[in-house]
């Protein structure tokens, strides 16, 4: 591919917060991605630009969500923490399953931001999680605690080694992809997962024996963007492993961001509509400064 088609994809960050016994980068916030997700965009010949938080401590200038979305072509949401069950309703049945809440902020900010101008959005593990409660789906805080008969589909010691097989939907555009396979091996690193699935989404693919979703897709319809996640990791398949091969997906979802860049106006001016996503990500990260403070 040369140099000037090329597409330029963002990749939301994932957070390591301030954290003052840290030797490294001392009380400082990090953010940064992961190496495999960005490698697997950049196998296809995609430029790959990490999508900073644009508010916090240090934040400086008018650079906004709304002028990434504007830019690239596309956004893929990267795996992490868990989501805050409050997002969806619920208070956390453990503390250890409260989540990352200025991470889903800003996750929640990056998904309005592009869906707004219609960019196509991809989202992995946590991705597809934050995905489904952005429009108005819910989770299981831990699926082996709240799904009678579940299997296990996280397994620290075995982490990316540890698999299981799926059902791919008939007639899902996932089983036009894999027209051959009607039933897959992937990876399972997970151990939330979809309870009740966003509103205008359908799922695409089903784990095996015990039925969550492992991927959905937004309903095409006048007027929306190309939006579908995967609960595996497609950016770990291993050439001649047994799993899913990835190669489909990741070129069913560039297409889509080829499509909309030429469909797409030569120039964009960010309004204030498509502002409001940060807009409301800094008021809400004030207020979460403030009562820190009280």
């Amino acid at each position: 591919m040369s140099a000037s088609p090329r597409l330029k994809i963002g990749l939301s960050a994932c957070f390591q917060h301030a954290d003052p016994a840290r030797s490294l980068f001392t009380n400082k916030t990090l953010q940064y991605v992961e190496q495999s997700i960005a490698h697997w965009l950049m196998s296809a010949g995609a430029m790959v630009v990490m999508v900073p938080c644009p508010t916090g401590e240090t934040a400086r200038g008018d650079v906004t969500l709304a002028h990434y979305a504007d830019w690239l072509d596309g956004v893929v949401m990267h795996g992490g923490a868990d989501v805050w069950p409050g997002n969806y309703g619920e208070e956390p049945l453990r503390e250890e399953w409260v989540g990352d809440r200025v991470r889903d902020l800003y996750d929640l900010a990056v998904v309005k931001a592009f869906a707004e101008v219609r960019k196509p959005i991809f989202g992995v593990c946590r991705g597809l999680q934050l995905i489904n409660v952005a429009f108005g789906g819910a989770l299981y805080q831990d699926i082996e605690f709240q799904h009678p008969g579940a299997q296990q589909h996280r397994n620290a010691t075995t982490y990316d080694q540890h698999f299981h097989d799926i059902h791919i939907v008939p007639g899902s555009r996932l089983a036009q992809l894999y027209p051959d396979s009607p039933r897959a091996r992937v990876n399972s690193i997970h151990h939330q997962g979809i309870k009740r699935v966003a509103p205008d989404f359908e799922v695409e693919a089903l784990s095996e024996p015990d039925g969550v979703p492992e991927a959905i897709r937004l309903k095409p319809a006048p007027g929306r963007g190309y939006i579908a996640a995967t609960q595996w990791h497609p950016e770990f398949h291993k050439v001649g492993s047994d799993t899913l091969d990835d190669t489909a997906i990741l070129e069913d979802f560039l297409a889509a961001c080829a499509k909309a860049k030429a469909q797409a106006p030569m120039e964009h001016r960010v309004s204030p509509l498509r502002d409001r996503a940060t807009r409301l990500l800094q008021r809400a990260l004030r207020k979460d400064r403030q009562k820190a403070g009280e």
